[in-house]
């Protein structure tokens, strides 16, 4: 039996049989992530050594006893690196403190374990903007595999963590769980504190779960959701136990397919793997209909001016005054303020840093960033108008299979275009989904393919529901890439 490819289902079943040990399970992981020799480079850093620790003196029977998981490195774990995938942070900041959904997953006997690369202060789609390292997909080692969230997903699906934590501020969960193979939620907006997480767009950023299934992905919600008083924009909802809803019929379950993400534009291949999924879906008994969002079309223009505003804000605390990189030999206060942030960011930093200050800036304010306000509004009232009329809304994750590393680095808007179909759930606050439906076949390799599904507020058992339903009626999240 293998753990590191193990679901955390299957390893609790094993714990409370006492047929293995939390370190059986960690040095099982070890052992996968010396046999990867680094290539696909999922992981900033890893402290064996202290999870070891804690897997001895861990509660079994707790609902999450003994399980490892990755974490995304922009969300603080104490006494543990936190460099955002950037120089500015890189051996100069350790976190004092536990972000509060570490504080309650180490409270359900979790183990954080290592710190998955990103794209620098979650900025991109590729993780090659990591100042830090290169992440390959699992699936083909010349290929992305995603972001921002990509040492997360590439974990998950190369079996070199049982589940991670990511975030997702325009797709960053969910892009490379299709990337990769593997089921990411974006929770709404608000169920799961943000306090601990390095902030990038504070109205927009969203933790949540990369995993092997839809099972593990409910066993962690559980876990990730609460008010937190520490997080003004937590909120104050019930959290049901989200596995009971797995397993039930979607009979009757209405989805709709918005045709503003059903484009000339998709892949045809990713096309054809999404029709055969709604196929299925109503073969299990779900109505399908054809709905319009008719405001998808400025979506990301709206977005590319809302975060950007919202990242120049939060990034102008790192000046190399308290914490983070310091640069030297600079003749004044502003030359080192200057200085520093031009040695410490990298080069989409900066230019989202310049975007945002642009936009907020005066003579331009109401142009922009006041437009862009008004915009999301009618974005948000699409979904709601929709929702009057469907359960879920049933979409491709992303428009195209993973490129090439490199291929589309010197071309940002292509690069933005590629979370055409999962920003307008973060301007609207959505939940969404996305799990494997699939493989396109490209030189040979075969690459995976994301459905995205996309519920009401504070739905995310509707959601669950359903991909559990989907998943369990196929074979796709039982597929392996090789070694």
């Amino acid at each position: 039996m293998s753990l590191a490819s193990s679901t955390i289902a299957e390893l609790r079943r094993h714990l409370l049989k006492k047929d293995i040990t939390p370190t059986d399970i960690l040095l099982d992981l070890q052992k996968s992530i010396t046999q990867d020799h680094g290539t696909v480079g999922a992981y900033l850093s890893l402290d064996i050594e202290s999870a070891l620790k804690e897997a001895v003196n861990t509660d079994v029977t707790l609902p999450l006893g003994g399980i490892p998981l990755a974490i995304k490195d922009n969300i603080n774990v104490i006494g543990q690196p936190c460099t955002c995938g950037s120089r500015f942070l890189n051996n100069s900041y350790t976190a004092p403190y536990d972000a509060t959904c570490i504080q309650q997953l180490r409270s359900a006997g979790a183990i954080p374990f290592g710190r998955a690369n990103m794209d620098e202060f979650a900025m991109g789609s590729s993780t090659e903007n990591s100042a830090l390292g290169v992440t390959r997909n699992p699936w083909d080692h010349d290929r992305i595999p995603g972001g921002s969230s990509g040492g997360s997903a590439a974990a998950v699906g190369g079996n070199l963590a049982i589940a991670a934590l990511g975030s997702d501020t325009g797709g960053s969960i969910r892009q490379p769980a299709a990337f990769c193979s593997c089921v990411g939620l974006k929770p709404t907006y608000g169920r799961v504190s943000r306090y601990g997480l390095v902030a990038f767009a504070s109205s927009l950023d969203q933790i949540g779960p990369l995993t092997k299934t839809v099972e593990d992905s409910a066993i962690l919600l559980n876990y990730l959701c609460g008010k937190d008083k520490r997080d003004s924009t937590s909120l104050d909802a019930s959290v049901p136990d989200f596995t009971t809803v797995l397993g039930k019929d979607i009979k009757g379950l209405k989805i709709g397919l918005p045709k503003e993400y059903f484009i000339d534009g998709i892949h045809a291949g990713i096309r054809e793997k999404v029709d055969q999924a709604v196929r299925q879906l109503e073969n299990l008994g779900a109505h399908i209909e054809e709905i319009s969002l008719p405001h998808t079309d400025i979506a990301i223009a709206t977005y590319y001016v809302l975060a950007p505003a919202e990242a120049s804000a939060n990034l102008s605390r790192f000046d190399g005054v308290r914490y983070g990189h310091r640069a030297e030999n600079t003749s004044d206060v502003l030359d080192h303020y200057l200085t520093t942030r031009a040695e410490g960011f990298g080069p989409e930093v900066k230019r989202r840093i310049l975007l945002g200050t642009y936009v907020l800036s005066s003579g331009y304010y109401d142009a922009y960033y006041v437009k862009a306000q008004k915009a999301r509004t009618l974005i948000r009232k699409d979904f709601t108008d929709a929702f009057d009329n469907v359960d879920i809304i049933l979409s491709p994750t992303t428009p195209a299979p993973p490129f090439k590393l490199g291929e589309l680095r010197d071309d940002p808007l292509a690069m933005y275009l590629e979370d055409l179909c999962t920003i307008p759930a973060n301007l609207a606050g959505l939940p969404a989904l996305s799990l494997p439906c699939g493989f396109v076949s490209i030189n040979g390799k075969d690459l995976p393919v994301g459905l995205q599904l996309i519920g009401k507020p504070l739905d995310e058992a509707t959601l669950l529901k359903t991909a559990f339903a989907y998943e369990q009626s196929t074979t796709w999240h039982q597929r392996k890439p090789a070694h």
